[in-house]
C-alpha cells in the first residue's frame, strides 16, 4: 500500500506561514518574574501538550542602568536552566548601545544554542540586521533566528527589506516607541487598547508591517496591550489583531495575557472540524482537485487548512484523531 504524502511536504511554497512559531511571546525582565515566567510555561507546555508561548528575557528594559553586563551574565544562566524543548528567547539592547556587543557575547556566545531567538530592539534598517548577524557571527551563534522590532516611521518604511533578510524570522511592531517618534502628532490614546486600532498612522504602521512579513514567509507579531488588568480589552485586540490585521503573534507582558492570546488565535472547533475534513479528503485524492460539500479545493485551500491545523496544534487545541496523526509523525 502507498503511503499517503504528509501535508507539510506536499503543500510547501506558501509565502504566509513559511515559518511557524508560538502565538504568544511573553516578555519578562525582572528576576523573580523572568523565574516565574519559564516556571509557567513549562506548566502550560504540560497542561497543553505543547509549548504554547515563548519566553523572551528582557535586557533592554529590564537592565538596570550601568548593571547590563551582569544582567546579560543572569539571563543566560536562566536561559541555560530552562526546561528542555521550551522556546526561551532573549531581547538584547539595540545595536547602537553600548551595551549590545556585550549582550552578544555573554548570551549568544555562552547560551546561543539553547535560544529559540535573539529579538533586536529599534531596528531602522536591513543595515541594522546586518550589524546583528555580524555579531552573532562572531559569537559563533550563526544558526540563531533574528526577531526584530520595528518602532518608528523610518523603520516602517523599510519593513519589506529589513523582512526579505534570511535570518531574520520575526517582526514585532513597538507601538509605544512608535507614537512617541511623532513628536506628538498622534495623541496618547494611539497607545491606548482602543485607540491603536483606530488612528490612521498606527493602523496603516500596523498594517505594513504584517504585509511585509507575509510577504516574505515571516511572522508578523502584535503590540503589547498594557492594560494588563482589563481583560476585556485584552481579548479585544488580541481578536482584531488575528482576525483583521494579519498579525499570527502577540506580545504578553503580563501572565494574565496568556491564555486571552491563545484563545483569540486559536481556531475555533468548527473550523478545526472543516480543515481535517478537507485535508482528510485531499490526502485520500493524492493532492488532486476535490469537490467538497458543492466547493472545489485544491492545493491553495489545502494550504489554508493545513495553517489552521498548525495554529490549532501550536496553541495546545485538541484534534480529531486523523489530524492529530499528522503532528505525531510530523515530518520535521
Amino acid at each position: 500500500m502507498t503511503k499517503t504524502a504528509h501535508p507539510a511536504e506536499v503543500l510547501l511554497g506558501a509565502q504566509a506561514g513559511a515559518v511557524a512559531l508560538p502565538v504568544c511571546d511573553h516578555y519578562s525582565g525582572v528576576e523573580a518574574r523572568m523565574k516565574k515566567s519559564l516556571a509557567l510555561q513549562a506548566e502550560m507546555a504540560e497542561e497543553f501538550g505543547a509549548c504554547v508561548f515563548d519566553v523572551t528575557l528582557d535586557c533592554e528594559d529590564g537592565a538596570p542602568v550601568g548593571g547590563e553586563a551582569d544582567h546579560a551574565a543572569l539571563v543566560t544562566e536562566l536561559a541555560l536552566a530552562a526546561k528542555p524543548g521550551m522556546r526561551v528567547g532573549v531581547r538584547v539592547h539595540p545595536v547602537d548601545h553600548p551595551a549590545f556587543a556585550g549582550d552578544v557575547v555573554t548570551i549568544a556566545g555562552r547560551a546561543g544554542s539553547r535560544l529559540s531567538h535573539l529579538m533586536v530592539p529599534k531596528v531602522e534598517s536591513v543595515a541594522d540586521v546586518h550589524q546583528a548577524v555580524a555579531a552573532l557571527d562572531a559569537a559563533d551563534a550563526g544558526e540563531l533566528p533574528l526577531h526584530v522590532l520595528i518602532e518608528s516611521p523610518l523603520a516602517v518604511h523599510n519593513a519589506f527589506e529589513i523582512a526579505a533578510h534570511p535570518r531574520v524570522q520575526s517582526l514585532s511592531f513597538g507601538l509605544m516607541d512608535f507614537v512617541s517618534a511623532h513628536a506628538g502628532a498622534i495623541p496618547a490614546d494611539g497607545m491606548g487598547a482602543a485607540g491603536q486600532f483606530s488612528h490612521p498612522l498606527v493602523v496603516r504602521a500596523k498594517l505594513a508591517i504584517a504585509s511585509a512579513a507575509h510577504a516574505y514567509g515571516k511572522v508578523p507579531s502584535h503590540c503589547v496591550v498594557t492594560e494588563f488588568n482589563d481583560a476585556g480589552a485584552m481579548r479585544t485586540a488580541a481578536r482584531r489583531a488575528a482576525t483583521e490585521f494579519g498579525y499570527t503573534r502577540m506580545w504578553s507582558i503580563h501572565p494574565n495575557q496568556i491564555r486571552p492570546i491563545l484563545e483569540a488565535f486559536a481556531p475555533d472547533e468548527s473550523q478545526i472540524q472543516i480543515a481535517t475534513k478537507i485535508l482528510v479528503k485531499a490526502a485520500a485524492a493524492d493532492w488532486a482537485p476535490t469537490q467538497i460539500d458543492g466547493t472545489l479545493h485544491d492545493r491553495a485551500s489545502y494550504r489554508h487548512f493545513w495553517q489552521v491545523l498548525t495554529r490549532a496544534h501550536a496553541t495546545g487545541r485538541a484534534l480529531p484523531s486523523e489530524a492529530k496523526a499528522w503532528f505525531a509523525f510530523a515530518a520535521s
